[in-house]
């Protein structure tokens, strides 16, 4: 700063004075005004960059205050670093209890000191090596991009394999179980196998209890992850990121490889889908830090013989309770979805899973909906309105579940003959059940008959679609010679002429 610059052309200035001027000692003291001991040292310096410094800064008032605070400094430093105390709450604390008078000049700078010896301890680790197939790091990290023109942040969850460093990254909206249960049963899948240990930091979505040392009690759901794929889960000492520390540099790097610039996607899936080409293209391109002359993806290829049988995804999903309502819909996470209308009031369960939701009475799904991450909104399936239709076909036209409703050409058609006749909207209802009961492509082609032969109404249309059905052949059952007959039966029509005779 300024302060610096003016010390160093006073130092150069007195140099000069004395060595190349002649002044006396006494002469640059009268000029300058600076002490004789600090002129001495100038002098004497071979060159102007000279720096006092004082050896040990008096702090008088500490006193016993320091037996206090390095207690409580011991203490702290036991705990994660968001909860220890800062110099000034520790200075703060020592004027309430204990009546400290000093500046807290002296107690910041005791502070930084302790700390700084500390570090120098804590800074040098032990380095780790892991076998092939045996552990995996898991994080997660906040990033931000563009989803189709809006700017908005996500999750991303990150997977290393501890011995050949191949990484896999999946986004998502939110850092909820559901979604740290997809991203387990899609990293595995991407990495074709398993390994034997998982290590985590102490999220919320693992971790219930956090103990001392590295004891942790894991919630029930996270446990049925790891026991669905036989996983040890270990956890990290809190604070002691460099027990996962792959992961953590990988959470650094890839944020400067692939979300800077800011990455712009037209949708999730698509953003998705890049980062799983771009992991392996980065894991055929990086060498391994420690096999030189490999690259990642090879020695993944020689880590995935090690990895244990893959097996069927976890089922991981959240599950609440909730009620129908009188219109078929049921409130799930801050926006509407349908049902079926044969549950409308009744009590049904949900299973929230990362990118759908399932909606169940009993054993029977009755609802199956892609999920939104909106709020209040409704979104429906118009199938599950049509019954309702035969006792109340005017809904027809103004339903809202029905503006959604997206049909083939020759059945739109169809309707808009029908819907301009009186009587026409329950005879295009009858055709719209049908739909459901044949499926879309058989009610489509018959509409298209109906249409050719220029007779479009409902029983012709129901009529084709029935001969539609029938025309179809069974599969040839093949007969068990156990079952052929010895003595076929012969037709005799002479029977049928004596009856005839005997009727007369």
């Amino acid at each position: 700063g300024t302060l610096e610059v003016i010390l160093m052309e006073s130092k150069t200035k007195i140099r000069r004075m004395y060595h190349v001027k002649g002044d006396s000692i006494n002469e640059i003291i009268r000029k300058t005004g600076i002490s004789r001991n600090t002129i001495r040292k100038i002098i004497r310096a071979e060159k102007a960059e000279y720096k006092y410094q004082r050896e040990q800064q008096p702090s008088p008032q500490m006193g016993e205050h320091k037996e206090i605070l390095e207690s409580w400094l011991t203490n702290d430093f036991k705990l994660p670093r968001k909860q220890r105390r800062t110099a000034t709450k520790y200075y703060k604390q020592l004027q309430s209890e204990h009546g400290y008078k000093g500046a807290y000049d002296s107690i910041q700078r005791f502070v930084k000191q302790w700390k700084a010896k500390k570090s120098q301890k804590a800074n040098a680790y032990i380095p780790l090596t892991f076998e092939a197939g045996e552990a995996y790091q898991f994080d997660w990290s906040d990033e931000t991009v563009e989803i189709a023109g809006i700017e908005q942040k996500i999750k991303v969850a990150h997977f290393r394999l501890c011995n050949s460093r191949k990484f896999f990254i999946v986004a998502y909206t939110r850092e909820s179980q559901e979604m740290l249960f997809d991203a387990h049963n899609k990293a595995f899948q991407f990495f074709g196998g398993l390994c034997r240990r998982g290590i985590y930091d102490n999220m919320k979505t693992a971790v219930s209890l956090v103990f001392i040392g590295k004891q942790r009690k894991f919630n029930d759901r996270f446990l049925a992850l790891m026991d669905h794929y036989l996983i040890e889960p270990t956890a990290c000492t809190p604070a002691s990121g460099w027990e996962k520390g792959q992961v953590e540099n990988q959470v650094d790097n890839i944020r400067g490889w692939l979300f800077s610039p800011r990455l712009k996607m037209a949708t999730l899936v698509e953003l998705n889908e890049y980062l799983q080409k771009e992991c392996v293209r980065i894991a055929a391109e990086r060498k391994h830090p420690e096999e030189t002359d490999k690259t990642i993806a090879d020695m993944f290829a020689i880590e995935q013989s090690s990895l244990r049988e893959l097996v069927a995804p976890f089922d991981g999903h959240k599950e609440t309770t909730v009620s129908v309502t009188s219109t078929c819909l049921v409130n799930v996470d801050c926006n509407r979805y349908s049902v079926e209308c044969a549950y409308a009031n009744q009590v049904v369960n949900v299973k929230l899973y990362a990118e759908h939701i399932e909606v169940f009475s009993g054993q029977e799904k009755i609802a199956h909906h892609q999920r939104r991450f909106t709020k209040n909104k409704v979104y429906y399936n118009p199938w599950h309105y049509v019954p309702l239709l035969e006792r109340k076909p005017g809904a027809l036209r103004n339903g809202a579940p029905f503006k959604e409703l997206k049909l083939p050409t020759a059945i739109a058609k169809v309707e808009a003959v029908l819907m301009k006749r009186k009587g026409g909207d329950k005879d295009y209802v009858q055709i719209l059940l049908a739909i459901k009961s044949h499926g879309i492509e058989v009610v489509d082609v018959a509409c298209s008959i109906a249409l050719g032969d220029n007779v479009v109404n409902k029983d012709a249309i129901l009529n084709i679609i029935h001969r539609l059905r029938t025309g179809v052949k069974p599969e040839q059952i093949e007969t068990p010679a156990t079952l052929t007959l010895k003595q076929e039966p012969h037709a005799d029509c002479e029977q049928y002429n004596k009856l005839l005779k005997e009727q007369k």
